[in-house]
């Protein structure tokens, strides 16, 4: 940077402003603008700044009047050529291509945030809830963590069922000096809620729960020891079979397409009498036979059934309305992961829980 010299200080000014009204006029984007005012009016490091340190405070007192006054005259003329420069800039050509770069225009939409998308079980869950939202039911929730009774006693599961053996039921550490009927449990299926409705609920009755459940499971292609059901209650008078039979029907045809079949087989479940397999004719190769479906055009999908007497007798202990004499219900139960794996060609159950990013980011949007 030139030195302001004690002689010839005119001749030093004169040449400082012929550089500022040069490098003034070879200014050509916003960029170059906002340099060159740093470089001159910087607070720290600018030219001014530092001439002011350098030459005013080492001044004879006999010389600082005039030097101020020419010092004052120099920033004046750096903050004219910093105005005409921003002026030129709005009139001239060489401003457009540096608006399109920095320019704000703010009737432009904002950039969209990637905030994430439903989970394609959280999905798949809601869909059938919706299903039976639209036939009346409402939806009933409980506890993850259960009592052996309301898991299973109360659910039929007399006592030495296979079900209750604890290679399929994790038990809460802790509860091995407590009955059985009092120990603590995670639920192995969602079918408790349906006996603390009943039991806070007098009949009619119409839900749909859904839910996580856990079993001591091995983990592999179609299992998992943690995964998620959707059952359902219906209890009223003179609920039959048909009843149940025309709702099943209608909500697979609703979630897979009005093209499906569907038919029953017999079965047994502890808590409905009779109890039945559903099969739906299989919708990847439309019933005509193909690998998923093992040839034969049908896929088991979930269990049904109407309530088992013995099922009511417990919840008449509380609601002395569930007379078995009086009022019928089914119930019905499925896995979510299973369907879901239906719909969306999924091959491995562990996909939904692994958390791998380019899986999920197929189900954004």
């Amino acid at each position: 940077m030139m030195k302001i010299g004690t002689e010839n200080r005119e001749a030093n000014f004169e040449a400082l402003e012929a550089e500022a009204r040069q490098g003034a006029a070879e200014l050509t984007t916003a960029e170059a603008v906002e340099n060159f005012r740093l470089a001159w009016l910087g607070r720290k490091q600018g030219r001014l700044k530092q001439l002011s340190e350098e030459w005013l405070q080492n001044a004879a007192a006999d010389q600082k009047k005039l030097l101020g006054q020419r010092f004052n005259a120099l920033k004046t003329l750096v903050e004219s050529l910093l105005d005409e420069a921003v002026a030129r800039s709005r009139n001239t050509g060489w401003s457009d291509e540096a608006l399109r770069v920095e320019r704000l225009d703010v009737t432009l939409p904002g950039t969209r945030r990637l905030i994430g998308a439903e989970h394609p079980i959280t999905r798949t869950m809601n869909e059938l809830v919706a299903i039976f939202a639209g036939l009346g039911y409402s939806v009933g929730v409980g506890p993850e963590v259960e009592s052996d009774f309301y898991n299973f006693e109360c659910m039929n599961f007399p006592p030495g069922h296979p079900a209750r053996d604890t290679q399929d039921t994790l038990v809460i550490a802790g509860q091995e000096r407590r009955s059985q009927r009092d120990r603590l449990l995670l639920r192995t299926h969602t079918s408790p809620v349906q006996m603390r409705t009943m039991e806070q609920q007098p009949p009619p009755v119409r839900i749909v729960i859904p839910g996580k459940v856990h079993r001591n499971d091995a983990a592999d292609a179609t299992h998992s020891p943690v995964f998620h059901q959707v059952e359902g209650l219906c209890v009223d008078v003179g609920i039959t079979f048909s009843d149940l039979k025309g709702t099943l029907d209608y909500a697979m045809k609703a979630l897979f397409g009005s093209s499906v079949k569907t038919r029953f087989f017999p079965s047994f479940f502890p808590f409905t009498e009779p109890s039945a397999d559903v099969q739906i004719s299989c919708i990847f190769c439309a019933g005509r036979g193909c690998r998923r479906c093992k040839q034969s055009g049908w896929i088991e999908l979930l269990g049904c059934g109407m309530v088992d007497p013995a099922v009511f007798a417990f919840a008449a202990e509380k609601q002395p309305a569930y007379d078995a004499s009086r009022i019928s219900g089914f119930a019905f139960g499925m896995g979510v992961e299973r369907i879901a794996m239906m719909k969306y060609g999924v091959s491995e159950i562990g996909q939904f829980f692994a958390g791998d990013m380019r899986f999920l980011d197929q189900f954004v949007g």
